[in-house]
């Protein structure tokens, strides 16, 4: 694996047309993230291009079951389903004892996964998986430095909750294992990365706030991403994705940064990229002005540009 002074200099190679013989960049599936598996006709209207992937979000709170309807409405979309699921009782803060790391570990929730590895299993279905995301930072009752959690017991969760689903033969599983840009304070994704054998892509979210929230200003993408995009590479080989990503329209031109992102994606070989298509903190969405939504369809025109998800086995 390349470092990141490795990598700049094959970055100016490549752009200077100086490297002979070398293949096309990979190609990028693109993905949205809703509430609504709809989304994915209106965010392929606006892209003008496959949506590739389908990304939502269940919590482990009153032990719900696979949402084999959701995820059935993705497939016959053409995208893959990909659920992100969350050990805890969304909303009620990092201090839930028993979604600690330590209570996966100890088998305290082995019926329900089981159980849900059996749901998993029965739809027949691909599914992406991305599980406990965020560990590295201080957001949820799973993150390192959390509720009680450390860096042993994030591995040793990921890969206890791996096992139950081999054991009860939910194999078609895309393990997606998924950190936020680096920020102060948050652990190293060394220390809590579960290891190639247990994860099929590397991903990681990141966002741009702008002016309208405290997040330090308008940030390029290279900004948001660049530090812990040369951290995961140097981590892994790993198919590497973007599993969130959003900018407010306030502080600066969403339109040149939506532009600068698919640049970025091209340069550091994501192979996948999953826009959050929420109006939440602020106005996420590509719809947020006409100017980000063109900006989108010409990035994804590109020729050869985008392509099929990274699949274990293909």
């Amino acid at each position: 694996m390349l470092g990141a002074g490795g990598r700049a200099v094959l970055g100016l190679l490549l752009a200077g047309g100086l490297v002979s013989g070398c293949g096309s960049p990979q190609p990028i599936t693109l993905g949205v993230a809703s509430d609504d598996v709809s989304a994915v006709d209106a965010f392929a209207r606006t892209a003008g291009a496959p949506i590739g992937a389908y990304e939502w979000y269940q919590a482990w709170d009153g032990r719900p079951a696979f949402d084999v309807t959701r995820a059935g409405a993705a497939a016959d979309r053409g995208a893959l389903p990909i659920l992100t699921w969350e050990p805890w009782v969304p909303g009620a803060g990092v201090d839930q004892p028993a979604y600690a790391l330590a209570r996966i570990v100890d088998g305290s929730h082995d019926d329900y996964i089981a159980a849900f590895a059996r749901q998993v299993r029965a739809w027949g279905g691909r599914i992406g998986l991305r599980v406990m995301h965020g560990l590295d930072a201080p957001h949820y009752p799973w993150s390192v430095g959390t509720n009680g959690n450390t860096s042993g017991e994030a591995v040793a969760a990921w890969q206890h909750i791996r096992r139950i689903f081999e054991r009860e033969g939910a194999v078609d599983v895309v393990w997606i294992w998924c950190v936020n840009v680096q920020a102060p304070g948050s652990a190293r994704y060394a220390d809590i990365y579960p290891g190639d054998d247990a994860v099929d892509w590397v991903a990681v979210d990141g966002y741009n706030g702008g002016s309208a929230l405290p997040w330090g200003g308008w940030r390029s993408p290279q900004a948001v991403f660049g530090r812990s995009l040369d951290d995961l590479q140097d981590l892994s080989d790993r198919p590497l994705a973007i599993t969130e990503v959003g900018s407010t329209e306030q502080g600066g031109d969403k339109a040149k940064w939506v532009e600068q992102l698919f640049d970025l994606a091209v340069e550091r070989r994501v192979r996948v990229l999953v826009w959050f298509e929420y109006d939440k903190e602020t106005d996420w969405r590509v719809v947020s002005s006409p100017g980000a939504a063109d900006a989108f369809r010409r990035a994804a025109a590109v020729p050869e540009r985008l392509g099929p998800p990274p699949l274990p086995g293909s």
